[in-house]
C-alpha cells in the first residue's frame, strides 16, 4: 500500500532519516517504534508529502507520490501536533475539512455526522473545541483524519495525553477500521498498544531501521530470556533463564529435597513470578536505556 525506499533527510547538520526503506501491506496496522528523536514524526512528514525527502522515494500503491495533492486525498493523517480550530465547534471543525477534500455537500454531511459517531462526540458537535478535555480533542484530531473516508491512516501518537475511556475508544475503533480494510501506519510510545493492534512492527532510532517483524518475531529474536523472582521470607532472588517452568521445578525440587527452596535456609516460598519478555524488552534491547529528552 505504502512504499519507502532509501528515504534520507537531514536537518542542517542532524540525520533526521537514514536511508529508511519500508513497505507497509494493504490492510495491516503497521506500527512504528522509536524513542524521542528517532524519526518517526519526520518519516510521517515525508510519507504524507509534508517534508520532502533529500534522496530517497515514496509512492502510495496504484497512485504515485504524495507530493501531489491527488495522491494526499486517499490519505488521512492524526498528527500528534493537535491540528484543530479552538474557537470552532466539534462539527464546524469536520465541516471545515471535509471542504479542503471538496466532498460535497450531501456527502460531507453524512460524513460529519458517520465520524463525530465513531469518535463519540455526537453529544458535544455544538460545543466549541476550546472546551473541550484532552481526550476529546484526541478524538476529534482523529475524527478529522477519517473525514473523507482514505483507505490509508497514518496515526502520530493518537492516544497521547488522553485519559482510560478516550485512550479505549481511540483502540477500539482503529481495530474497527482495520478490520474494514484500512491500511494503519501506527506510532506510539505505548507498547502494550502495539502489542495490541499491530500486525507488524518496525523499530527505528537515530534515523535507522533496526527491526521489523511480528511482535513474536521481535520478542524471539531481542526480547532475552525471562526471569524467574523466588520471594522468600529472607527477599526475592532473581534467575534469568529460557524454560522458565524448569527454574520453578528446580526450586521447589530443592526445597523438597532439604537443598534450601520451599522450607531451607533462605526461608520459606512465598511466591514465585515470571516475567517473560515483550515489546518493551526488546524496544529497551534496540534502543537502550538512557534517557532522550
Amino acid at each position: 500500500m505504502l512504499t519507502l525506499t532509501q528515504l534520507r533527510k537531514s536537518y542542517g547538520s542532524v540525520l533526521a532519516v537514514d536511508a529508511l526503506s519500508l513497505k507497509i501491506e494493504r490492510g495491516e496496522v503497521f506500527g512504528l517504534l522509536g524513542p524521542n528523536g528517532a524519526g518517526k514524526s519526520t518519516t510521517i512528514s515525508m510519507a504524507v508529502g509534508l517534508v520532502h525527502p533529500d534522496s530517497g522515494t515514496v509512492v502510495l500503491e496504484g497512485q504515485g507520490p504524495p507530493t501531489s495533492p491527488a495522491v494526499r486525498r486517499h490519505i488521512g493523517v492524526a498528527p500528534q501536533s493537535l491540528a484543530l480550530y479552538d474557537d470552532m465547534s466539534g462539527e464546524e471543525n469536520l465541516s471545515f475539512f471535509g471542504k479542503l477534500y471538496s466532498l460535497a455537500p450531501k456527502l460531507l454531511r453524512e460524513r460529519v455526522g458517520a465520524v463525530l459517531e465513531m469518535v463519540g462526540l455526537s453529544a458535544r458537535k455544538d460545543d466549541r473545541v476550546g472546551g473541550y478535555s484532552g481526550g476529546m480533542k484526541r478524538r476529534l484530531n482523529l475524527a478529522v483524519a477519517l473525514i473523507h473516508d482514505p483507505p490509508m491512516l497514518l496515526l502520530d501518537e493518537p492516544t497521547a495525553g488522553v485519559d482510560p475511556q478516550s485512550r479505549n475508544n481511540i483502540l477500539d475503533l482503529v481495530r474497527d477500521l482495520a478490520s474494514r480494510g484500512r491500511t494503519i501506519v501506527y506510532t506510539t510510545h505505548y507498547m502494550e498498544e502495539a502489542s495490541r493492534l499491530c500486525n507488524r512492527v518496525a523499530i527505528m532510532d537515530h534515523g535507522k531501521l533496526l527491526a521489523l517483524g511480528t511482535v513474536a518475531e521481535l520478542v524471539a529474536a531481542h526480547g532475552g530470556k525471562s526471569v524467574v523472582t523466588v520471594v522468600r521470607e529472607a527477599g526475592e532472588t532473581r534467575t534469568e533463564t529460557v524454560d522458565p517452568l524448569r527454574e520453578i521445578e528446580r526450586v521447589l525440587g530443592e526445597g523438597a529435597s532439604g537443598g534450601g527452596g520451599v522450607n531451607g535456609d533462605s526461608g520459606a516460598v512465598r511466591g514465585v513470578r515470571i516475567d517473560r519478555p515483550d515489546l518493551e524488552s526488546v524496544f529497551l534491547t534496540l534502543t537502550g536505556r538512557s534517557l532522550r529528552d
